[in-house]
């Protein structure tokens, strides 16, 4: 029976010896309906010449129209910002010594605090599905092997007992 090299990273109960370097570790890698599992460190998780991670494309956020409108008017709020305060700049140039007072008074009230709406969005729940891997074809092909063997040894087994015996007499 074949299988396909895509592992589900999970956490057993017991530590059980990694795969490849035999320290105990209860991270186990498995595949779906877990036909195939490994022992393995998450240093060796990390090493891609073991194992690599498989990134879902759902996964991803999608940005949505919402936070688009929302990116994009603060935008233009910064730069209408930064216009004001350079159209500020000039005229303190130009009435820099006649009107202080009055100046300071005009600042404040263009400086007033401008409501910003920051409605919190809603924040996406991650899913609850396990981290994806696929073994180094190396480490796959050993796996493979393996369970063959193990098929092998299986049907041998069954087999033996319908199959004669070896002659026993002298010739």
């Amino acid at each position: 029976m074949s299988f396909t090299n895509v592992y589900y990273k999970r956490t057993a109960a017991t530590a059980r010896p990694c795969y490849v370097c035999h320290k105990p570790t209860p991270v186990v890698l498995a595949t779906v309906n877990t036909v195939d599992f490994i022992y393995s460190c998450e240093s060796h998780l990390k090493d891609r010449g073991f194992a690599t991670q498989i990134q879902d494309e759902q996964a991803k956020p999608a940005v949505s129209a919402d936070e688009i409108a929302r990116v994009k008017a603060e935008y233009e709020e910064k730069q209408q910002r930064k216009k004001e305060k350079e159209e500020e700049k000039k005229r303190a140039k130009e009435s820099e010594g006649k009107e202080e007072g009055k100046k300071d008074e005009e600042t404040a009230k263009t400086k007033s605090p401008t409501p910003t709406p920051t409605s919190p969005s809603p924040s996406q729940t991650p899913s609850a599905t396990h981290q994806k891997y696929s073994l180094h074809r190396d480490y796959f092909t050993m796996r493979q092997d393996e369970h063959r063997r193990k098929r092998q040894a299986a049907q041998a087994k069954e087999l033996a007992p319908r199959l004669p015996g070896a002659p026993r007499g002298a010739i």
